[in-house]
């Protein structure tokens, strides 16, 4: 145990290898990056990575001061636990995905790097008070809040959620808030308790097409479900921006993903992003095809075409990419040649 500015920060001594089980300083056991191995790695598509799907490796002076604010109030971020190959330029940018109630979560997506475990009902009660002192000192006008699925917890964490919400506001009153949360198991309760908290933008990833759900998603989750959760949203807050995402890439046609946009539309969905999956670790989904720029640029048409406030939509795109960008109109700056 070490500290920061007086605050603990407890390090991990030894290095965790993907897939295997380790006891967190929580005292409950997890799986590292969320998958375990099961010898059935599938094999990436044959060839390099395409030369738009390269990232710079995250540095700078800017990085490190995120970083260092990060950690130093015992914060977890999306960015760092689900392996985003943006990191680099949002940090530098002075941006971050707050991820809240822990890094462990209690699904296990085979598309997500996130540890999976069971808290057992653990939660940081310092976590607002943390998350809003983060807020203020890196300036933010708009942040993202997310956080694992939490299902071990009576509300899914929804209280926490909220509470977090509202500290951020009571010392970052022009801070706009996403909230990017679980599906609550689609209580519409927990859903009202996070509207209530005064977010600017509700989000829930439906995250593929429904054919695809499971084994993509864990299967507590559900397409319908993200669905319900979104409509409800909506329809308790009609003002409320909604908000989903897709990843391309895992074996879906068009005509599914335009099915999906028209599904999302009839629930009322305003915004939407589209991104290339990109397999964290050999024991997750393999990766089916790399999706063209060109084929984004035309997802995009289609989107607003169905009435989509934005969708912002190119390979390296992720739910929260720029997500202070959202309603600019131009694709978050992703102009053609940016995003090939």
């Amino acid at each position: 145990m070490t500290e920061f500015k007086g605050i603990p920060v407890q390090i991990q001594r030894k290095p965790v290898p993907s897939g295997e089980k380790y006891r967190t300083a929580q005292g409950f056991s997890a799986i590292r990056d969320g998958v375990k191995r099961t010898g059935r790695a599938g094999a990436f598509p044959s060839g390099p990575k395409p030369l738009w799907l390269r990232a710079p490796m995250p540095a700078g002076p800017k990085f490190e001061a995120v970083r260092s604010i990060v950690r130093g109030h015992r914060l977890s971020t999306v960015c760092e636990e689900a392996h985003c190959p943006n990191i680099g330029e949002c940090w530098n940018a002075g941006t971050a995905t707050l991820l809240l109630m822990g890094s462990v979560c209690t699904r296990a997506c085979r598309f997500c790097a996130v540890d999976t475990g069971n808290p057992r009902g653990w939660l940081d009660p310092e976590e607002p008070a943390n998350a809003a002192r983060t807020v203020a000192l890196m300036g933010l006008s708009y942040v993202v809040l997310t956080s694992v699925n939490r299902d071990d917890l009576p509300d899914g964490g929804a209280g926490h959620f909220a509470a977090c919400v509202r500290a951020i506001k009571s010392e970052n009153p022009h801070t706009a808030i996403e909230a990017l949360t679980p599906d609550f198991q689609g209580v519409s309760a927990d859903v009202e308790t996070v509207v209530d908290s005064g977010i600017e933008v509700y989000a829930q990833n439906v995250e593929t097409v429904e054919r695809l759900t499971h084994p993509v998603r864990d299967p507590r989750a559900g397409y319908r479900q993200t669905l319900k959760v979104l409509e409800h949203a909506k329809r308790y807050r009609p003002s409320l921006l909604t908000k989903t995402s897709l990843m391309l890439g895992l074996g879906e046609t068009a005509d599914e993903l335009f099915t999906a946009m028209d599904d999302l539309r009839a629930v009322g969905c305003d915004l939407l992003t589209l991104g290339q999956y990109l397999r964290p670790t050999v024991h997750h989904l393999p990766v089916v095809r790399f999706v063209t720029p060109d084929e984004f640029a035309r997802f995009r048409e289609a989107a607003i075409s169905r009435g989509f406030r934005e969708c912002v939509s190119g390979p390296m795109v992720r739910s929260s990419y720029r997500a202070e960008r959202a309603l600019e109109g131009s694709n978050c700056g992703l102009a053609a040649g940016e995003a090939s």
